[in-house]
Parts: structure tokens; sequence; C-alpha cells
């Protein structure tokens, strides 16, 4: 029987303390560490991005919801 994993971390974007699915989560590279976006953040870029001629940040449905223990990879 499988359980279930929520992780809880800051926004790389505005710092705010938030809950998501830690193989989805919509991530940004900092130093070499990928640091976690809140859904408000993205929807706050996504405008920016369009205008610069980018893709908008499309998260994966299961980005802010728990995911089964079995997706982690112990590497």
């Amino acid at each position: 029987m499988a359980g279930y994993v929520l992780a809880h971390g800051y926004c790389f974007g505005c710092g705010a303390l938030f809950s998501f699915n830690p193989v989805h989560v919509p991530s940004i590279g900092v130093h070499g560490v990928r640091e976690p976006v809140c859904r408000a953040c993205v929807e706050r870029v996504n405008p920016q991005r369009i205008t610069n001629g980018l893709a908008p940040i499309e998260p994966h449905p299961e980005a802010y919801e728990p995911c089964s223990e079995i997706e982690l990879h112990y590497d």
C-alpha cells in the first residue's frame, strides 16, 4: 500500500509558504537548486511572459496536489 506526499515550502517568487507536489510543481533554477513557484506567482508572471514573446508557464494539473510516494525517485 502506497502513501501520499505533499511538500511544503516557500515560493521563490513571493516567499509565501505553500503546499505542492514535489514531482510536478513549477520551479526555477537558482544557483543550481530548483526552487518551487506558487500558483499565484505563475498567474502573475504569465502575462509578462506572453508580452515578452515567451510561452506561458502551464503547471501540471497535479502541481499543487499530493502525489503517490511511488512517483518519488530515490537516487
